[in-house]
């Protein structure tokens, strides 16, 4: 297993060059490049040449350039002097292949840089985002879990008797329900909208928070994030039941649980005793990785809508300013994430089932 680990490993160095040398490349050719998103807020604000002449990261926190010098639309006007001055100030002065090196190098070394436009560390607003979507990710992955696995185990139980029927219908409907109409539909019931006002509109704590007790500030975090974690939560246990119940199933009907209800032992410890182990494999060693996918894919729209300032918006932001520091960052850190939750998952394998052995199968 040591072996197998390694390979994993030292197969993380290449897989994450490729990853950030496509998004890099690509990002050389859209259009409506940062130098241009520097120009269209020129044209906006009339003390963008204050902002330039503070110098240094304050006056780089406002502009961005694309390394696309004399072809900007809309540069009309401006002096050349301005442009290079801009380009000089983000390092766009530089062939690409000198700036791709020269961020991989600062990378490798956990240095992100800093934001175009938020004067604050990639690293900082990374953190500044996260409790945001710790919270969805991880109330929405747990609840998900707690309600699909008992659900699953007994839909496959009583397969094709009339809970199995209705309960089904029910994971439909909730599956079929896009996840910010949900979430519409809780603001205007619960939120305020027409009838209730029973949970906050926006936020994640209340303006008091650090003025309440201990038990204050759980209840009131709990209470903020209800509705939102609901509303990440209506259709993702949908796939989950069902798998589980599909699971069991399979499981059900091998021949091991024939032998062993014919020595005697009750339907419990048949199914939580022999069945069980066999049936979670796949779904408990998943756990990491739908966590990390929740956790890291948030959704931009039940964040909007809740008002809530997590990393899924973050991401659309800085997709919609070309902030770089931040994307790349960002892509960088949660692609190597990514790629050693895949190495846990594996490893999940083997703690739920101890047969598996991944050198064997390599072999």
């Amino acid at each position: 297993m040591g072996a197998y680990i390694l390979r994993r490993l030292l197969l993380i160095i290449p897989t994450l060059i490729g990853i950030m040398v496509v998004n890099f490349t690509l990002t050389q050719f859209v259009p409506g490049g940062p130098i241009e998103q520097v120009i269209a807020r020129m044209e906006g604000s009339g003390d963008v040449f204050s902002g330039i002449s503070g110098g240094g990261s304050s006056g780089a926190a406002e502009f961005e350039s694309s390394g696309n010098p004399g072809g900007y639309s809309g540069a009309r006007g401006l002096p050349p002097e301005f442009i290079a001055e801009l380009e000089r100030e983000f390092g766009f002065d530089k062939p690409p292949l000198e700036r791709f090196l020269t961020m991989m190098w600062n990378y490798i070394r956990f240095d992100f840089g800093e934001s175009y436009f938020r004067s604050i560390s990639v690293v900082d607003l990374v953190l500044e985002k996260m409790p945001v979507s710790i919270s969805l990710g991880l109330w929405s992955t747990l609840i998900a879990y707690l309600v699909s696995i008992p659900l699953g185990i007994r839909k496959a139980v009583n397969d094709g008797t009339t809970f199995d029927t209705w309960t089904s219908a029910l994971i439909i409907v909730a599956y079929a329900i896009p996840g910010f109409l949900f979430a519409i539909l809780l603001l205007v019931l619960f939120a305020g909208g027409s009838y209730f006002q029973w949970f906050p509109l926006r936020g994640l704590t209340s303006d008091n928070w650090d003025q309440l007790s201990l038990l204050g500030k759980i209840g009131d975090y709990f209470w903020h994030i209800a509705l939102p974690v609901t509303a990440s939560t209506i259709s993702a246990f949908a796939t989950l039941t069902i798998l589980t119940k599909n699971s069991f199933l399979d499981e059900i009907k091998k021949q091991y649980v024939t032998t062993a209800k014919a020595k005697g032992l009750k339907e419990s410890q048949v199914l939580y005793g022999h069945v069980f182990r066999n049936a979670m494999l796949i779904i408990v060693a998943g756990f990491p990785a739908v966590f990390i996918g929740v956790f890291f894919g948030g959704s931009i729209i039940i964040e909007t809508i809740f008002s809530l300032d997590g990393l899924g918006r973050l991401g659309f932001e800085a997709a919609v300013a070309r902030d770089y520091p931040v994307i790349f960052g960002t892509l960088f850190f949660f692609g190597l994430i990514g790629l050693v939750v895949g190495i846990l998952s594996d490893l999940m394998y083997v703690f739920v089932d101890p047969r598996i052995d991944f050198e064997t199968r390599e072999g």
